[in-house]
């Protein structure tokens, strides 16, 4: 009788996607907050003329962003494929 009880929650995959879940969004708002802050530093930086300093928060805001949305391109894709 024991032969024919079915799994009906399974668990190891429930964890991963709970975990693959977490890391993604941990992950996609820690880049965000990246590319916020280095807009604001990168305005800041300049009003203060320190151009250099102004350039590379100004990069770090760049290329966050286009991670951001490369993070976001990546999860419509996998939500939208079979």
């Amino acid at each position: 009788m024991a032969a024919f009880v079915a799994t009906v929650v399974d668990t190891k995959a429930l964890g991963e996607t709970v975990a693959a879940s977490f890391a993604a969004g941990v992950g996609v708002a820690v880049v965000f907050s990246c590319a916020i802050y280095g807009a604001a530093r990168f305005g800041e930086m300049g009003r203060e003329g320190r151009t250099a300093a102004a350039l590379a928060y100004g990069a770090v805001g760049v290329v966050a962003a286009l991670v951001f949305l490369a993070a976001i391109v990546a999860g419509i894709i996998v939500m939208t494929q079979k």
